[in-house]
């Protein structure tokens, strides 16, 4: 349950101005999980299990002009574990007509308009070092640098009932060496469509994105993703299905980790069925790409990613949920089966929400 603060205006202290108060709304946010996470890979003779804990908390901040044009923001303090001590948000403003602005840190139109298509929750992941580009989940290209916007339409954009439409830009420097690669610029466009058919909800979101890439010597894009993903929700059911299909560069700072990304793509499907305090889902990833880890060069290897998932949540209480989680993945890594990487996983936890 997220807690109402209010924050005296930092800037009003440092100018010394103890007889003005300037102040924003604020509230913050979290939430703790604990677990144990398991993995039996094809590439080890027993498994192996181990602690897993994560956190997060964040602030956020917002205040109402005359005009009634609503500014907010936020920072990370701690994000799953990550070291974003003060990783500050964007700006974002809210206009009177619903429509809305995102600046610095913008993000891109393609992702947010992409509808979601039910995955198993759970920490259950089997890890190992690979060079396998085969993409593992819609959006896979998605990169951009902080400096951009996002405009994101208000409800029934265009007078249509149901459709909302975004566009996004963003901007780097060049500052790549012969075999690293950067986004220099970037641009989005996302639509998603809400209808109804018989006793279902339907939501059809995706778009298209394409950054450049600053550093000369390479073939492809940055990036460049077309994405689309239906859902239907009847009644407790909720049935989902999405596509992706690209180029891209792998990003890094040394040609072992660059590496050129042709004819990536990924079909994922999902259902999640809610009873009560208990929710099911299952999901399942199919992935596959060429690459080349000499820059400028057509991939000529192939890569693969094949997983199935299934997850169990129980709603103990309010801002606590119980998890059991499994996953298969099958990983096969310049044409050849990568066994590091394939094999099941398991997770039981809870996560405990304010």
């Amino acid at each position: 349950m997220k807690k109402e603060l209010l924050i005296a205006s930092a800037l009003t202290a440092s100018l010394g101005m103890a007889g003005v108060v300037e102040a924003a709304s604020a509230s913050f946010s979290g939430n703790v999980r604990n677990g144990v996470a398991g993995s039996d890979t094809d590439g080890t003779a027993d498994g192996t299990y181990s602690s897993n804990q994560k956190s997060s908390l964040s602030f956020s901040v917002s205040e109402t002009t005359d005009s009634g044009i609503k500014i907010s923001t936020g920072f990370n303090v701690a994000d799953e574990g990550g070291s974003d001590v003060g990783d500050a948000n964007g700006l974002t403003f809210t206009f009177t007509d619903g429509s809305k602005l995102d600046l610095i840190e913008a993000g891109n139109a393609y992702g947010t308009h992409t509808a979601s298509v039910p995955g198993a929750s759970g920490e259950q992941g089997i890890s190992g070092v690979s060079t396998n580009s085969a993409p593992t989940g819609l959006n896979f290209a998605d990169t951009s640098d902080k400096v951009g916007f996002e405009w994101h339409s208000a409800a029934d954009a265009f007078g249509i009932d149901g459709l909302k439409a975004g566009v996004s830009y963003a901007a780097g420097d060049d500052g790549d060496g012969a075999s690293s690669s950067t986004a220099e610029t970037s641009y989005s466009i996302g639509v998603s469509y809400v209808t109804t058919a018989g006793d279902s909800t339907v939501t059809i979101g995706g778009g298209y994105m394409n950054a450049n890439d600053s550093n000369g010597n390479t073939a492809n894009d940055k990036a460049d993703e077309t994405t689309i993903a239906l859902t239907a929700a009847t009644g407790d059911l909720t049935v989902g299905v999405g596509f992706s299909s690209g180029t891209m560069v792998k990003s890094n700072s040394t040609a072992a980790q660059t590496a050129e990304v042709d004819s990536a793509e990924v079909f994922t499907a999902g259902a999640k069925y809610v009873s009560g305090d208990i929710t099911f889902t299952v999901s399942a990833a199919d992935g596959e790409a060429s690459d080349n880890t000499t820059l400028g060069s057509a991939g000529t290897n192939t890569d693969s990613y094949e997983s199935v998932s299934a997850s169990v949540d129980y709603a103990v209480a309010s801002g606590v949920t119980a998890t059991l989680g499994w996953t298969s993945a099958d990983s096969s890594d310049e044409g050849s089966a990568d066994t590091a990487n394939s094999g099941s996983s398991w997770y039981i936890g809870a996560n405990v929400s304010f």
